[in-house]
């Protein structure tokens, strides 16, 4: 899994080696930002709900938001956003 755009483009991010956990896609990333991103600037606040990787707060975050909040309610989820930042 990577960045797909902006500042961190081609950044590999860490994923957790269970099978329960199914990552979003950078294909669905990629449809989801190409709506976003006009609206993306430094003053946009961005929140990625059971964050998982925190593939989309990171992602957000390299488009140009000014701050992306995480969320997840396992510790390991946790652990491996703070690796993936």
């Amino acid at each position: 899994m990577r960045i797909i755009a902006g500042e961190y483009r081609g950044r590999i991010l860490k994923s957790p080696t269970n099978h329960k956990t199914r990552p979003t896609s950078d294909r669905l990333r990629e449809t989801l930002f190409n709506i976003l991103n006009p609206k993306i600037d430094a003053d946009t606040r961005f929140l990625d709900l059971c964050a998982g990787t925190g593939a989309i707060g990171i992602e957000a975050l390299s488009r140009g938001a000014g701050f992306a909040g995480f969320v997840d309610k396992s510790m390991r989820a946790c652990a491996l956003i703070e690796e993936n930042l």
